[in-house]
C-alpha cells in the first residue's frame, strides 16, 4: 500500500508530552508526526530586507516574492504549507509531470531540498568570516544524478523536513553582525540575509510551480 501524507485524523496527547496519538481515520506515518511537530522555537529576531546591491539582480524574481522582514517567521511557516500543499499525496503522485520535459513532483521537491542545503551552506560559510569563493552548481546535473526518481515520495518529504528545520537552527542562532556580512558566491557578492530571504523565495517560486501546475484540480 502506498504511503499517503494527511493532515487530519490526528491530535495531540493528554499529556504535557510532545507525543502524538492516532485516532480513528487515515494511516498515520512518521511523516505526518513531522510535519505537525511544534515549530522550531524562534527568537524575537527581525533581520532587515537585503538591499539590491546586497544580490545578483538575477535573485530578485525570488527574493521580491518575499514580504516583510520576519524572514525566521517565514521559513518556518512555509515548513507547514509545503505540507499542507503535499497532504493527502499518494505516492504515484511524486510521477507527475505538467508537460513531457518537466520535472517530476518528486524532482521538484529534491532540487528544492538540494537547493536549500547548498544556499543554507553559503550562508553559514559567509555568516562564520570565511572570504573563500564559494562555486556555483548546476541544477539540471544535481536533480539529473539525485536519486529522486527512485526514491517514495514520503522520504523527500522527510528530507525537505529536516533540511527546512536545520536552515532554520542555523539562522536563528545568527548575531547582528552575521547577518550582513559579505562573500563571493557563483562569482557574485551577496550577504547572509540575502540568502535566507533567497531560501525562502526559491522555496516559494516552487511551491506556487507544483500548486498551479502540478495540483491544479487535484
Amino acid at each position: 500500500m502506498s504511503r499517503r501524507f494527511i493532515e487530519n485524523g490526528m491530535k495531540f496527547g493528554e499529556s504535557n508530552s510532545d507525543e502524538f496519538q492516532a485516532v480513528e481515520g487515515p494511516t498515520f506515518d512518521r511523516s505526518t508526526k513531522l510535519m505537525l511537530e511544534p515549530s522550531v522555537v524562534l527568537p524575537a529576531v527581525i533581520v532587515a530586507r537585503p538591499e539590491p546591491g546586497e544580490y545578483n539582480s538575477y535573485y530578485e524574481r525570488y527574493i521580491s516574492l518575499i514580504p516583510g522582514a520576519d524572514i525566521l517567521g517565514t521559513l518556518d511557516s512555509q515548513r507547514r504549507q509545503m505540507m499542507l500543499l503535499l497532504s493527502g499525496r499518494d505516492e504515484s503522485d511524486g510521477n507527475l509531470r505538467y508537460a513531457p520535459d518537466k520535472w517530476t513532483v518528486s524532482e521538484v521537491l529534491g532540487h528544492v531540498c538540494d537547493t536549500e542545503r547548498i544556499f543554507a551552506y553559503r550562508a553559514l560559510r559567509i555568516a562564520r568570516g570565511d572570504q573563500t569563493p564559494i562555486e556555483g552548481f548546476e541544477q539540471d546535473d544535481y536533480v539529473r544524478n539525485g536519486p529522486f526518481a527512485r526514491l517514495p515520495l514520503a522520504e523527500i518529504i522527510e528530507d525537505y523536513i529536516a533540511v527546512r528545520r536545520a536552515t532554520l537552527t542555523l539562522f536563528r542562532n545568527l548575531d547582528e553582525a552575521a547577518w550582513t556580512r559579505r562573500g563571493m558566491a557563483n562569482k557574485k557578492e551577496i550577504t547572509v540575509r540575502a540568502l535566507a530571504y533567497l531560501i525562502a523565495g526559491h522555496e516559494l517560486h516552487h511551491r506556487r510551480i507544483l500548486e498551479e501546475k502540478y495540483f491544479a484540480g487535484k
